[in-house]
């Protein structure tokens, strides 16, 4: 950086306006201070010349007496004036000085958070500005700073681990039809059955590389949010999607719909039930039950979806929407991509809405996803896992 861009930057900065407007506060009412000190001397030294006994000619002494007094008057208050004005430059000058000293004692703590902030990057988010002082602006903005950085990190966290799990899961299955077509190849006396039977796996492996890549698409369009909005019924969607789904399963499904209607993309919204529908029946016990419900309880169009299943913990929760992820912290399982909870939440967030699971006492899942409705919010989000010992907002 230049000399003359280095004092333009100086010019325009914090620490000059300051200091020029406590100089500026300082002179002017020090100015007003010396002027009233001025007007208030200036009539209470009055002149008045008495002479006790009068003498011959004393008219023409009086008279001079009086010009003397009034000259010396004079004197005294252009004394006091001059005065005045080379202390108030003094103090002037002195008020600059302690100005800037005092602007930079201030605006200390800024810098150091500048300097801290221009430094960092990706791999040190982990750092903080951990500002000391008592709890004023400065202190509850490095705070406000520190809050910020906290969830950065979070979130290139959760993006390193995504991407990690991502490549995982594209490069088993590649893996795995490596494996297939060595194994086919090297068969000295390859049979029909055998080859058909390689090219049987290889297809199912190829259409779950599918299914896991079109939820991929869809977890980045969700995330991408909403570009046309269009009145869409929970009540409709559930009951085609169950419907369809009728002949593929051995859980007992019920439904309470009513209608509840929202403004949102559809073919996102449709991808949001079919999640929650194929995730309650597939994380289920043998012979289970789903639960499925709709409504607009305080204006607020809900879809509620219950499931019997495996037991689990409040404080497992927050992992069901973590992409790849099992209840107990590892990768999926093979009958799933381990997105849909994912794709969920995204479509959620995409909606302006909100996501509630909470655990059901004796095992399974209950799901609640509140949209705002048609037209605009209503008077407040209600019916979150009334029904449940614990909830847990994710």
């Amino acid at each position: 950086m230049s000399l003359a861009e280095r004092w333009r930057l100086e010019r325009r900065s914090v620490r000059v306006r300051l200091t020029a407007l406590y100089s500026g506060l300082f002179i002017v009412t020090g100015a007003l201070l010396l002027a009233i000190t001025y007007v208030l001397t200036s009539s209470t030294v009055a002149l008045k010349v008495v002479i006790a006994k009068p003498q011959p000619g004393s008219a023409s002494d009086t008279g001079l007496v009086t010009q003397q007094l009034a000259i010396q008057r004079a004197d005294v208050l252009s004394g006091l004036l001059v005065q005045s004005a080379v202390a108030l430059g003094i103090m002037a000058v002195v008020s600059l000085l302690v100005g800037w000293v005092m602007a930079g004692r201030v605006l200390r703590p800024l810098r150091t958070m500048t300097h801290r902030v221009r430094y960092l990057y990706e791999d040190n988010l982990h750092e903080r500005l951990a500002v000391a002082g008592p709890p004023d602006e400065l202190k509850n903005l490095a705070d406000t700073f520190d809050g910020l950085l906290a969830r950065l990190e979070s979130a290139f966290e959760a993006q390193r681990l995504f991407v990690a799990n991502a490549s995982h899961e594209l490069r088993t299955p590649l893996t795995f039809e490596r494996t297939l077509i060595e194994v086919s190849l090297t068969d000295p006396d390859p049979t029909v059955e055998s080859l058909q039977d390689t090219h049987r796996r290889l297809l199912a492996n190829s259409q779950h590389q599918e299914r896991l890549i079109e939820a991929l698409l869809m977890l980045a369009r969700s995330q991408r949010g909403i570009e046309a909005r269009r009145p869409v019924d929970f009540a409709v969607l559930v009951k085609e999607i169950i419907a369809a789904r009728e002949d593929d399963r051995d859980i007992r499904v019920d439904t309470n719909l009513a209608p509840a209607t929202v403004a949102g993309d559809s073919h996102l919204l449709e991808r949001l039930v079919v999640n929650l529908v194929d995730n309650a029946v597939r994380h289920n016990a043998p012979g289970g039950w789903v639960d499925v419900r709709t409504g607009t309880p305080g204006g607020w169009p809900t879809l509620c979806v219950v499931n019997s299943g495996p037991v689990i913990r409040a404080d497992q929760i927050a992992e069901l929407v973590q992409p790849f992820r099992r209840l107990d912290g590892q990768r999926r399982q093979r009958q799933g991509h381990g997105l849909g909870l994912s794709i969920v939440a995204a479509i959620t967030a995409a909606h302006g809405g909100r996501l509630t699971a909470c655990p059901v006492p004796g095992g399974g899942l209950r799901v609640d996803v509140t949209l705002q409705p048609q037209g605009g919010p209503s008077d407040g989000l209600a019916w979150s896992c009334a029904s449940t010992l614990r909830s847990s907002s994710v």
